[in-house]
């Protein structure tokens, strides 16, 4: 099951009229970030924030580490479709809730043109987790005409000792161009961009960039590292090589001492 997002009448506009303010990184070699740090209104996104903080069936893994098994320093719930490939990452397949339970859903998504009112009216009498995903499809398909996607990781950082290291989502299932669009919801938190470096040069050191000191990281030229605040409501979209180049983190931090919920969309080849 696929959605391609197509363009709509007022494609960008926020519930005041205003278009969206849109930040353009062009990181190079085809690489780029998209951030938009107004997407939602906040009274609509504390509404979102509060369901799925209480509602999403979360779960925090045991996953392995350079050979270590340790517990997931965050909470997660995955959705996607059984035909597709099964998503396995730090030696966890997590479990898939699967839009095909709901094939009510499936109707409206599959129609040619699809309103959001139509499946905000499923939201509320449903009441559950694909249907809200759903919507959350909707409405970024306004701010990212022509974008495809089919499934959805979501995550939950209790506070600021929760956080994601130095990775890349570049997994075969992804495809070499992956289009990666992160919706934030509460605390706000900072996402980190950094350059990958050579293979040569990490064979020399015998270390991967993620294992590196911060300290060490942050001395490199301020053109491989950019740091975007993904305030609650914002997007951020990584496109083309940014998977393949460049390595992305959410640290941790002290006095980040509330819950943040973020969900990213992305398409599975299939």
């Amino acid at each position: 099951m696929s959605f391609r997002f197509k363009a709509v009448c007022d494609s960008s506009a926020s519930a005041s009229g205003e278009e969206l303010k849109k930040q353009v990184v062009n990181l190079g070699d085809g690489s780029e970030v998209v951030h938009i740090s107004r997407f939602l209104p906040l009274a609509e996104s504390w509404k979102w924030f509060d369901y799925l903080d209480k509602e999403i069936p979360w779960i925090r893994p045991t996953i392995r580490v350079y050979g270590r098994s340790c517990v997931q320093p965050r909470d997660m719930c995955y959705v996607s479709s059984p035909e597709l490939m099964e998503l396995s990452y730090s030696g966890y397949q997590p479990h898939t809730h699967s839009w095909d339970d709901f094939p009510r859903l499936r109707e409206l998504l599959d129609a040619a043109r699809i309103s959001e009112f139509s499946i905000f009216y499923v939201v509320t009498t449903m009441k559950n987790l694909i249907a809200f995903v759903v919507l959350f499809f909707v409405k970024v398909r306004k701010a990212l005409p022509g974008s495809r996607f089919n499934s959805v990781l979501l995550n939950r950082y209790k506070g600021g000792g929760d956080y994601v290291s130095w990775h890349a989502d570049d997994e075969k299932l992804y495809g070499l161009t992956p289009e990666i669009a992160s919706l934030s919801f509460g605390c706000e938190r900072e996402f980190l961009l950094r350059k990958k470096k050579p293979k040569a040069a990490l064979q020399g050191q015998g270390k991967t960039a993620a294992e590196e000191p911060l300290s060490k990281r942050l001395k490199s030229n301020t053109i491989d590292q950019h740091s975007f605040n993904l305030k609650h409501g914002s997007l951020l979209v990584m496109r083309g090589y940014t998977q393949r180049d460049w390595l992305h983190s959410v640290p941790k931090r002290a006095k980040a001492t509330e819950t943040r919920i973020n969900l990213t969309f992305r398409l599975i080849m299939q």
